[in-house]
């Protein structure tokens, strides 16, 4: 095994010979075509992919799976890129005729390929979470800074309608200093069952060794991990927090301007050292800003039936001892929240969202591509006027219920700042800090019931026992 500093020193550009030449950032010069390759193009790559290539400056080159069926796929839409199963192999080969790079794989790969991508001074769109250590976050947020780059994090709702409008909402005071946030999702991405004996042959498609990379070397069991149950499993995924926590609390956390938090506390089944837990809720408490009180307490739900119920998620219409589930199960649906602003009588929760609680009100935010509601006093405010001014001014438009349209707009605004046509709004800067919140809730688990006290300064725990979770071991592979 070997640490990240190794991993980095050993599959860097000078270890691999390859000579920076003027034509790598020809694309930010000319401002014409950018030339991508991309890393993973099963699944959310495939998404990914399909977004990038739909900006009309965009030559896909480069495409890379350790999944030869996804690779072969993905190549049918883009015969003209190279094909690999290697990413160390295809930035060693193709160095000079890449200009970005876009990492579309599991979690625990995010960092080992998008490190060495930047190391060879590629900007990078990297899914989220960013990274699957708090070490690595860190340290890609530093090497992008260092080295002035273009980057993005996979979070697309960022650039929709009505998460902007929502930010804009809650920084222009429509509910004053918010004290409390609760953000929920009934999603599991955990596993409580028993970890798995035995092995299984790996299939011919997949290149077992390369899947694992930089993990522990662990045998290969159909179904437990690829294609797609690796987000419940430590090795590799973040959980639900680390899939939908962090869309969910994107907006809050953007709109409150937080940074990372001060202590952190989960509730869910003791650990098993394997799966996450099927079940959580974190609580986090953070410094105060601008748009909060002087701290901020923060409250994230998952599993089945999340969000546990309170007299601070009790719509209009609907009784305290409601949840969101007996709601859905009672009509038939779970996800009813109007999409006028001002429309009373609505009384479920959505599926998932967010809840702000300030000192003038609160304010409901489904997920996803709906209104905010304003909710005082037990009733809905009308707050079209709020909406209509916000939007006027920072110049939104009407709100836009495709996503086929709202969908690539993140991935185009990443290209058009590798080609020196404005800014990315979640750069590594910004998703390295939440990131960093969202994974500190996943060590939290480790130690349900106990409260854990961060250090941001020193990047630290006080309980020494828990810092052994913020980086790991890297695997030669």
């Amino acid at each position: 095994m070997m640490n990240k500093r190794e991993f980095l020193k050993t599959t860097g550009a000078g270890a691999l010979g390859i000579m920076l030449a003027p034509s790598l950032l020809h694309a930010v010069r000319d401002g014409k075509r950018l030339r991508t390759a991309h890393i993973g193009v099963g699944n959310m790559g495939n998404e990914d992919l399909k977004a990038i290539a739909s900006h009309p400056s965009v030559d896909v080159v480069a495409l890379c799976d350790v999944d030869a069926v996804y690779l072969a796929e993905a190549h049918k839409s883009h015969p003209a890129a190279r094909t690999f199963s290697d990413y160390r192999t295809m930035l060693e080969e193709m160095g000079n005729e890449i200009d970005a790079v876009i990492v579309s794989t599991p979690d625990h790969t995010h960092a080992p390929a998008s490190m060495l991508a930047m190391e060879m001074d590629k900007p990078v769109y990297c899914q989220k979470p960013l990274t699957h250590y708090v070490s690595e976050s860190r340290a890609m947020k530093k090497m992008a800074a260092d080295k002035g780059l273009v980057t993005q994090m996979g979070i697309q709702v960022h650039s929709f309608y009505d998460y902007k409008l929502a930010t804009l909402l809650i920084q222009s005071g429509i509910i004053g200093k918010v004290h409390t946030v609760h953000a929920w999702s009934p999603k599991n991405w955990g596993y409580d069952g028993p970890l798995p004996e035995g092995k299984d042959p790996v299939p011919e498609r997949l290149d077992w060794n390369l899947w694992l990379g930089t993990s522990p070397m662990r045998p290969y069991k159909e179904g437990m991990y690829h294609p797609g149950n690796w987000r419940k499993l430590m090795d590799y995924g973040c959980g639900t927090l680390g899939d939908m926590g962090v869309h969910i609390f994107d907006t809050p956390y953007n709109a409150l301007q937080l940074g990372v938090p001060r202590t952190i506390m989960t509730e869910c089944r003791p650990t098993n050292g394997f799966g996450y837990p099927e079940r959580n809720k974190v609580t986090y408490e953070f410094p105060g800003t601008d748009y909060t009180a002087e701290s901020l307490k923060w409250i994230w739900y998952d599993g089945e039936g999340a969000p546990a119920m309170n007299e601070d998620l009790v719509l209009p219409g609907m009784e305290s001892g409601d949840s969101a589930e007996k709601k859905g199960k009672e009509t038939g649906k779970k996800d009813k929240i109007s999409l006028d602003a001002g429309v009373a009588g609505e009384n479920e929760l959505p599926e998932q969202g967010a809840m702000f609680i300030g000192e003038k009100g609160r304010l409901l935010l489904p997920h996803f591509m709906q209104l905010p509601r304003k909710i005082v006093n037990g009733k809905y405010v009308d707050i079209s006027g709020e909406i209509a001014k916000v939007s006027k001014k920072h110049k939104l438009g009407e709100p836009v219920r495709n996503y086929g349209t709202e969908g690539p707009k993140h991935y185009h605004q990443f290209v058009d700042a590798c080609l020196g046509k404005g800014e990315c709004t979640a750069p590594f800067d910004y998703a390295a800090r939440l990131t960093e919140t969202i994974l500190l809730g996943t060590i939290a688990g480790r130690f349900p019931g106990e409260t854990l006290h961060w250090d941001a300064e020193k990047a630290r725990f006080r309980e020494d026992k828990a810092n052994v979770y913020l980086a790991g071991d890297y695997r030669s592979f």
